[in-house]
């Protein structure tokens, strides 16, 4: 069998409605690993965020904050900052505006401001985290993988003077702020040359949208059922929900399991 390399999005995807992985997720996993491929988390979650399920579900191999970072059997193979001058505009830029920022290194998390931090808990709170600790001169003390802006949609359109970063909406209150040369799909492919492996070798789950170029780059993009109309158009492969064993489901139609 070729080797192939799986990659996994965590929230609504790896993890069911609870927050929890299902059983048939623990079972595939193990069975993709015993057979020799590469699986891998790829994730908008810092490794902060994400040390639980890495454990949890003895990851070894992730890509974290939407692509910036990459890991190949817990060493850093890739990486990838956000450009210091762009950001700090765009920091200026947002707070004139009364938006809230927060800023994302690979252990740690801290925001800027404290315009509304209602805003903020919603966004947070859909993945289990809580409001980052204020921290106005983070900065300038860490490397910045990511950045989080927390406006809706009204906003989508006030930032366009920006040619080093971009903006990938995964709340309705909230924007990842990325390299714009990033992505979870860039640095799939780049861990993909690093062992051999090619793209349409290439497996992906996911449901939101900063997992839209993945699905779209694989040689084979699953969108769970919980995923919109949207991220569904992006796949090769729709599967049941995250709460109805979709990643098993998907996995055995495609001979895996």
């Amino acid at each position: 069998m070729t080797r192939k390399l799986i990659a996994f999005d965590i929230d609504g995807t790896l993890l069911d409605s609870n927050k929890q992985a299902l059983d048939s997720t623990r079972e595939a996993l193990d069975k993709l690993r015993r057979d020799g491929h590469l699986v891998t988390i790829a994730t908008g979650r810092s490794r902060f965020h994400a040390q639980e399920v890495i454990r949890d579900l003895a990851f070894s191999n992730y890509i974290l904050c939407n692509g910036a970072a990459g890991f190949l059997d817990h060493e850093q193979v890739y990486k990838n900052l956000l450009d210091q001058e762009q950001l700090g505009r765009f920091i200026e830029e947002a707070q004139g505006k009364n938006i809230d920022t927060a800023f994302v290194s690979l252990d740690s998390i801290k925001r800027f401001s404290s315009n509304d931090v209602e805003v903020m808990e919603e966004a947070m709170h859909s993945f289990g985290a809580d409001v980052p600790e204020l921290d106005e001169y983070f900065v300038e003390k860490q490397d910045v993988y990511q950045a989080l802006a927390f406006f809706d949609q009204r906003y989508d359109q006030q930032f366009t003077s920006y040619d080093k970063i971009r903006f990938v909406r995964w709340h309705e209150n909230s924007v990842d702020v990325v390299p714009h040369n990033g992505s979870k799909a860039a640095t799939i492919l780049n861990l993909a040359h690093q062992v051999g492996i090619d793209q349409e070798d290439i497996i992906s789950f996911g449901d939101g949208q900063n997992d839209r170029e993945m699905l779209r780059m694989s040689g084979v993009g699953v969108a769970m059922g919980n995923a919109t109309p949207d991220v569904q158009a992006e796949a090769k492969m729709v599967t049941d929900t995250n709460d109805q064993d979709g990643i098993w489901k998907a996995l055995k139609e495609l001979a895996l399991v």
